[in-house]
């Protein structure tokens, strides 16, 4: 087996989206379309790139907005599923999804690149007192109004 490249998001004062497994980089929050996405787990963003993924199988769905062909999305890292790339949306009104990925936020932690890396910091030394606690640093904007939640579910 060849080695694993991850790609590293330059911190830019963005949000940096991680999986909540392994903390691999995977999207800045300025690549969120829509906020207003659910999937079976809760919310779900819909964003115009990710990186550090590898692609399932195709698949057709049906979903509360019609029958699309997607592929899960899993982090190289740790394999665990993140989410789905929309790859054919068979009503022209949801053409607008093909090629973009929904993240499941029940995988993923959101924290600026300095904040990050401050919480691993204080977390390591932490866990160097003897202590097995982890830090998590979240932003309070991801707490979005649960009415904003309305479009595609998993069927």
């Amino acid at each position: 087996m060849g080695r694993l490249l991850l790609a590293s998001l330059p911190a830019t004062g963005a949000i940096i989206y991680r999986c909540k497994h392994c903390d691999t980089h995977l999207a800045y929050d300025t690549d969120i379309i829509a906020r207003t996405f659910r999937c079976k787990n809760g919310k779900a963003y819909l964003f115009n790139r990710i990186v550090n993924v590898n692609v399932g199988s195709k698949d057709d769905r049906m979903m509360t907005t019609g029958l699309h062909t997607v592929c899960d999305i899993f982090c190289v890292a740790c394999g665990a599923i993140l989410g789905w790339k929309y790859l054919v949306a068979f009503d022209k009104g949801q053409r607008y999804k093909e090629g973009k990925f929904i993240l499941d936020r029940s995988t993923a932690l959101a924290a600026r690149a300095a904040a990050a890396a401050a919480a691993a910091a204080a977390a390591h030394a932490h866990a160097d007192r003897g202590h097995n606690h982890h830090a998590r640093v979240t932003n309070s904007a991801d707490d979005d109004d649960p009415s904003d939640d309305e479009d595609d579910h998993h069927m």
